[in-house]
C-alpha cells in the first residue's frame, strides 16, 4: 500500500503544480472565469487519473496477468472520458472554455510524464521473494 500512495502522491503534486500555474496564466489572460476554469480542468485530471491509477494498482495485484490489458484500455477510457468532458462543458458560462480546455491538456501530460518518471523511479519487483521464515533448514531426526 506504501508504493500505491506514493506513486498516487508523485502524480497528483505535479499535477496540481501545473494546474496552479495554469490557473494563474489564465487568470491573468482570461479573468476570474479563465482561472476558475483552469482549477476546473486540474481537478477532473486529478480525479480521472486518480482514480485511474487506483483501480489499476488493484487490478495488478488482484489479476496481475490482466495488467497490461487493464492498462491499455483504462488510458483509452480516460482519454474518450476527458473529450466528453470536453464536449459537455463546450458552451459552459460558468467558465472559461479555452483555459479549462487548455489546462486539461496541459494537466494531463503533466500527469502522464510524472507517472512515467514515478515508474521508471520505483523500485518494483518482479518476482516476490521467498519469506526466510518459510525456509526452513532441512529437519533432520536423531536415531538411535
Amino acid at each position: 500500500m506504501p508504493n500505491d500512495a506514493r506513486m498516487l502522491l508523485h502524480c497528483a503534486v505535479p499535477t496540481a503544480a501545473g494546474g496552479a500555474v495554469g490557473a494563474v496564466v489564465s487568470g491573468l489572460l482570461a479573468g476570474g472565469k479563465g482561472a476558475i476554469g483552469a482549477v476546473a480542468g486540474a481537478v477532473v485530471v486529478i480525479l480521472f487519473m486518480g482514480g485511474g491509477l487506483a483501480g489499476l494498482q488493484k487490478t495488478a495485484k488482484s489479476y496481475p496477468h490482466l495488467f497490461q490489458a487493464m492498462g491499455l484500455l483504462l488510458y483509452t477510457t480516460q482519454i474518450l472520458l476527458l473529450a466528453v468532458v470536453l464536449i459537455a462543458f463546450k458552451g459552459t458560462t460558468l467558465f472559461d472554455g479555452r483555459a479549462f480546455a487548455f489546462t486539461l491538456l496541459g494537466s494531463t501530460l503533466v500527469w502522464v510524464g510524472a507517472q512515467a518518471w514515478a515508474h521508471s523511479r520505483a523500485k518494483i519487483l518482479y518476482v516476490e521473494p521467498e519469506s526466510t521464515t518459510e525456509k526452513s533448514e532441512p529437519k533432520t531426526e536423531a536415531r538411535s
